[in-house]
């Protein structure tokens, strides 16, 4: 635990709480804009953007269904591997307007296979919200049609995202000194 400890200690805080809530109304207005009147599925993707799903839903002014959906490359590597599902949403999703709701759109592997997913599934459109895009040339797929935040390309944790399975809970966005890695 004390390299846990370390990690938060030591990480550079590159998002504070009011930065992340500011982010958020935006996101907020934006999507409402869109969605208002649609009838969409919220879906959260678990296990990272549960904070982010929990802090969005008040923000979104109108009528929706929520469900979660959970495939992970990470599990509690810093590396993504091969993608894992761990569960299907429950709602229908056919003829149905979905918002994907991700913490990070890394390099988008996870996103895109969540996306085809749903349209396979009979959804009308597909449109991702992500907390934070990291910003490298190693991308996948299509881009989040919405987007909160940008980090660098280092590892990031907080705000639902973790280092090996901690820190989703701290209060900002944190960036993990490279010797940590």
């Amino acid at each position: 635990m004390k390299q846990i400890q370390q990690i938060f200690d030591t990480a550079d805080l590159l998002y504070s709480q009011a930065e992340i809530e500011l982010a958020l109304d935006k996101l907020g207005l934006a999507i409402t804009a869109q969605f208002s009147g649609l009838n969409p599925v919220v879906l959260c993707v678990m296990n990272g953007s549960v904070v982010v799903t929990g802090n969005l839903l008040p923000r979104l002014n109108f009528p929706l269904e929520l469900d979660y959906i959970h495939a992970s490359r990470y599990g509690d590597k810093t590396v993504g591997s091969e993608l894992n599902w761990l569960h299907k949403p429950a709602t229908k999703l056919a003829n149905r307007a979905v918002i994907l709701v991700e913490d990070i759109f890394d390099e988008g592997v996870t996103m895109l296979a969540l996306r085809e997913y749903c349209q396979q599934a009979g959804a009308i459109s597909v449109s991702c919200v992500t907390l934070i895009d990291k910003l490298h040339n190693n991308k996948t797929g299509i881009p989040p049609e919405f987007i909160g935040l940008t980090v660098p390309d280092r590892y990031v944790f907080g705000f639902g995202m973790d280092y090996k399975g901690y820190w989703r809970n701290a209060p900002g966005i944190y960036a993990v000194k490279e010797e940590y890695l």
